[in-house]
């Protein structure tokens, strides 16, 4: 897919690995990009870096665990600037801790952004990219959406969610020319990550990369962009042997995680 002279709208676009999907778009020659994301500050550096790249960068302050707002700006964003090409859904909140220990509040807010954001950005934008004749729409995963993850329960069921949406998304939008892929990264170096403890042994990627793992999947079709080596190892390894896979979790787990939450997108 060529993303010269295209519009692309990029959910957690302010930092981590939506600002490298933004910037790399913008290197590839797309002409307009909307940026969606909560902190308005961020946001607007983020434009001002991908201006000075000669595109036109278009900030939009949303929280998207509030979808009437939502619903409001995203129709109001098709009318002023024309159809959009490309949709991103990369914003996502990430809590760590036992299952035990956690409270309902922050369950919902993962559950809030994580998938009924990405839901509610996806319904509006993909009506209209079949009303248009077709269009591309890129969810964003992790690898935790196929190896769930102890200490990350909820964020990993979320994760598994956007897999199986967006697998049913790619059947029902492809006789109208709208293709559907999902970004599977393992553990990243944004923001967020930093905030939670690592398990033993990950190696983790930095933002850059997986922007250009999506590039590369982009150009060759794949419905399905895993980033990473150890990414690549891991699925492969719980297809063949689950059981082996689970206990490997379990050993590199996190003995006591903190429970840290942060409410920002990324």
């Amino acid at each position: 897919m060529q993303m010269h002279g295209k519009t692309a709208l990029i959910t957690g676009a302010s930092r981590g690995i939506g600002r490298e999907i933004a910037l790399s778009f913008a290197k590839a020659g797309a002409a307009r990009l909307l940026l969606v994301a909560r902190n308005p500050q961020r946001l607007a550096e983020t434009a001002a870096d991908l201006e000075s790249l000669g595109v036109e960068a278009i900030p939009l302050a949303l929280d998207l665990s509030q979808p009437i707002e939502v619903n409001i700006a995203i129709a109001q964003a098709w009318r002023d600037y024309g159809p959009i090409d490309v949709l991103v859904n990369c914003a996502g909140v990430a809590h760590q801790a036992s299952f035990l220990q956690l409270r309902l509040a922050q369950v919902e807010a993962e559950i809030a952004t994580n998938l009924v954001g990405m839901y509610t950005v996806t319904r509006l934008v993909a009506r209209r990219m079949v009303a248009q004749g077709g269009g591309t729409i890129v969810n964003v995963s992790s690898l935790m959406g196929k190896l769930a993850a102890p200490t990350m329960s909820t964020y990993s069921a979320t994760k598994f969610a956007i897999v199986g949406f967006t697998q049913a998304l790619r059947c029902e939008l492809s006789p109208y020319n709208v293709r559907v892929v999902s970004l599977l990264p393992s553990l990243t170096e944004t923001d967020m990550a930093r905030h939670l403890q690592w398990f033993r042994w990950v190696i983790p990627v930095a933002p850059e990369q997986v922007a250009q793992a999506l590039m590369v999947g982009l150009a060759k079709d794949t419905p399905e962009i895993l980033v990473g080596w150890q990414s690549h190892v891991a699925s492969w390894c719980n297809r063949l042997s689950p059981w082996l896979m689970e206990r490997v979790l379990m050993i590199t787990a996190p003995a006591h995680p903190r429970s840290p939450f942060s409410p920002e997108l990324r």
